[in-house]
């Protein structure tokens, strides 16, 4: 599989969303947080991306 990003600026922008939803989940991301509560993370990031995906999608149509 091909992880590659293609927009310019995207691996920040994940790695904000990532720390915003952390904040807003009282979660301190570090070495000693449990892959739950970085999985937690993980799957709130997911649902959000999905969810602008699918805004994007209906405004261009």
């Amino acid at each position: 599989m091909n992880n590659k990003l293609i927009v310019p600026g995207s691996k920040q922008a994940l790695e904000n969303l990532k720390y915003e939803i952390a904040r807003e989940l009282g979660i301190n991301l570090g070495a000693d947080t449990s892959s739950r509560l970085n999985g937690t993370v993980g799957g709130e990031m997911t649902k959000r991306l999905v969810e602008l995906g699918k805004q994007y999608y209906n405004e261009t149509k």
